[in-house]
């Protein structure tokens, strides 16, 4: 059986829905949010909920079906925001750029923490956000050392890459 990726498979659902619905959809897209009623994101969600269950859409771990069913709905609306074919043809500007930094770090989770007990301007304040800024050009430089193991490519590629 083939599968089709996500991005596709919200696209091709509400699609289908709004067709159903009366809508058309132009080859340059139109903003779906603002005709995306809640029962029209709720048979979105329900046509990709089954194509998740049936396998033929691609799905990296197993969800229960109540976390599936948030999955599916934070999916939708993640790609309405993001595919400019779904969003009137707008370029995806993040609201908080970099907001996610470091969040898997235990250390920079509890200095963001103390942060927020202090107040802002304050000698105590300045000094803990220089520690977090710090940890994060520290995170960040760790992130970026990228190690591959030429030995697992396959041939063509590691004659090619293999210095």
């Amino acid at each position: 059986m083939t599968t089709i990726n996500q991005k596709e498979a919200v696209y091709a659902a509400i699609t289908s829905v709004l067709e159903n619905a009366g809508h058309s959809m132009p080859a340059e897209g139109i903003d779906v949010a603002t005709v995306m009623s809640k029962e029209l994101r709720a048979q979105v969600n329900q046509i990709l909920f089954e194509g998740f269950r049936a396998g033929s859409i691609e799905l990296g771990k197993e969800f229960s079906d109540s976390d599936l069913k948030a999955y599916v709905s934070g999916l939708q609306s993640n790609w309405i925001r993001k595919d400019k074919r779904l969003n009137g043809g707008t370029q995806y500007v993040a609201k908080n750029p970099g907001s996610r930094a470091g969040s898997g770090d235990a250390q920079l989770k509890n200095m963001k923490a103390l942060l927020s007990t202090l107040e802002v301007g304050t000698p105590d304040y300045n000094e803990v956000q220089q520690y977090i800024t710090a940890r994060i050009a520290e995170i960040a430089s760790t992130k970026a050392k990228v190690t591959v193991d030429f030995a697992s490519l396959p041939e063509a590629l590691r004659s090619k890459y293999t210095k």
